[in-house]
């Protein structure tokens, strides 16, 4: 990976993949938020110091 890129060519990048990803439906988010939540491997919130 190249890591002398600015932002914005980051984030043009970013946009052209996203845009290659097909549609997501609420449900399809609600399940994979499900999902993330249940295989989490840390139960609890980190504390800010």
């Amino acid at each position: 990976m190249d890591y002398k890129i600015s932002f914005k060519e980051r984030a043009r990048l970013s946009m052209e993949q996203l845009a290659k990803q097909g549609p997501v439906t609420l449900e399809q988010a609600r399940a994979q938020a499900k999902w993330l939540s249940e295989v989490s491997k840390s139960k609890e919130k980190k504390q800010r110091k």
